[in-house]
C-alpha cells in the first residue's frame, strides 16, 4: 500500500515546488517594475479608453449624419447639424473622463497580472527601457505622418479599382430601396433630394425580384 502512495506523494511534491517557484518569481521588485510600466503605458490605456468612450458616438453621429442628408430640409440641416455635433461634444466631454479614470485604476489588477505572468522581471526592464527611449517616442510621433503617407497613396491606387464596387453597390441598394429618377434609372440613395414638410410622397417602386 505505501508503495502505491508513493508516486501520488511525489506528483504532490512536483506540484507544491512548482508553486513556490512560481510565487517566489513574484518579487517586490518586479512588482515595482509592473507598477513603473503601467505608469509608463499610461498614454496608452487613456488611448483605449477614450476609444470605447467615443465609438458609440461616432456610430450615432453617422447615423445621424445619413438622416440630416436624406431627410432633413437642406436650409435646416446646418443648424440642426451644430446641435447635433453639441450634444456628441457634451457626451465625449461627460463619457471619456469617467472610462478613462476607471480604465487608470483596473490596470493594475487586469494588466498586471498578464504582465506578472507572462514576462520576467528582465524582460519588464528591456519594455520600460524601449518605451522610455527618445527613439521610440520620436518613432510614435511620426505615426500619423506615416499613416497619412500609406493612406494617400493606398487610395490613389485603389481608387480605380474600388469605385466601381461602391457604384455598383449604390445602384444595387437603389434598385432595392425603388430609388429612380423620372426616366426610371436608379439614383442613389444619397442624391435622393430630402423630402420637405407637407410634400406628399412618391409611391417607391417596388424592389426586383
Amino acid at each position: 500500500m505505501t508503495h502505491r502512495k508513493l508516486p501520488a506523494l511525489a506528483f504532490v511534491f512536483v506540484l507544491l515546488s512548482s508553486f513556490f517557484s512560481a510565487q517566489a518569481q513574484t518579487t517586490p521588485a518586479k512588482k515595482e517594475l509592473i507598477a513603473k510600466l503601467l505608469v509608463v503605458q499610461q498614454p496608452g490605456i487613456e488611448a483605449v479608453a477614450r476609444n470605447l468612450a467615443e465609438q458609440p458616438a461616432a456610430q450615432i453621429m453617422q447615423a445621424a449624419s445619413n438622416v440630416l442628408a436624406t431627410r432633413v430640409p437642406a436650409d435646416k440641416r446646418e443648424a440642426l447639424g451644430a446641435a447635433v455635433q453639441a450634444d456628441v461634444k457634451k457626451y465625449v466631454d461627460d463619457a471619456v473622463p469617467v472610462v478613462r479614470e476607471r480604465a487608470i485604476k483596473l490596470a493594475p489588477t487586469t494588466i498586471g497580472p498578464v504582465l506578472e505572468e507572462k514576462l520576467t522581471e528582465d524582460e519588464i526592464k528591456q519594455v520600460i527601457a524601449i518605451l522610455e527611449s527618445p527613439a521610440f517616442a520620436k518613432y510614435q510621433k511620426l505615426q500619423g505622418e506615416m499613416q497619412n503617407a500609406l493612406t494617400v497613396k493606398l487610395v490613389a491606387e485603389t481608387r480605380p479599382l474600388i469605385e466601381p464596387k461602391i457604384k455598383a453597390l449604390d445602384l444595387s441598394i437603389a434598385r432595392r430601396l425603388g430609388l429612380a429618377d423620372a426616366s426610371g434609372n436608379p439614383i442613389s440613395p444619397a442624391a435622393t433630394p430630402a423630402p420637405q414638410p407637407g410634400a406628399a410622397r412618391a409611391p417607391a417602386k417596388p424592389a426586383s425580384k
